[in-house]
């Protein structure tokens, strides 16, 4: 009877576990945040900007480079943000070497969009 009745317990704490799991909201980006991802997409893509695509593969971006890593799975790559914005605002840091240019100390880009773009690469 003990057997019986933890066989219960247990397939009932299954099913529950497992309906929780299904009501439980995935994270949707709110409006602000869709919004910096876009501008920051944008930044990447722009050949005047970020020009992230003369170097990098990324998905949704028409005719990329292949000098640089394509950039995919960005968070097992840099689980901490702060390591990509810093890669993405001055790869030199890591590496005195890299061809990447330093977009932060150049002034390529201003902190407020090295910022989106860390955000959009992020999200890839």
């Amino acid at each position: 009877m003990h057997t019986a009745l933890k066989t219960v317990v247990t397939a009932a704490s299954t099913v529950l576990l497992a309906g929780a799991v299904l009501v439980i909201p995935t994270t949707v980006l709110a409006g602000d945040d869709a919004s910096v991802l876009e501008e920051g997409k944008k930044i990447s893509f722009d050949r005047k900007k970020g020009n992230c695509l003369a170097c990098h593969m990324i998905a949704g971006g028409e005719l990329p480079g292949n000098i640089g890593p394509p950039l995919i799975a960005m968070k097992a790559r840099f689980p901490d943000k702060a390591m990509l914005r810093e890669q993405i605002s001055d790869a030199r840091i890591k590496n005195p070497n890299t061809i990447m240019i330093p977009f932060g100390p150049h002034g390529v880009l201003t902190p407020e969009e090295i910022d989106k773009v860390t955000e959009f690469i992020y999200s890839l």
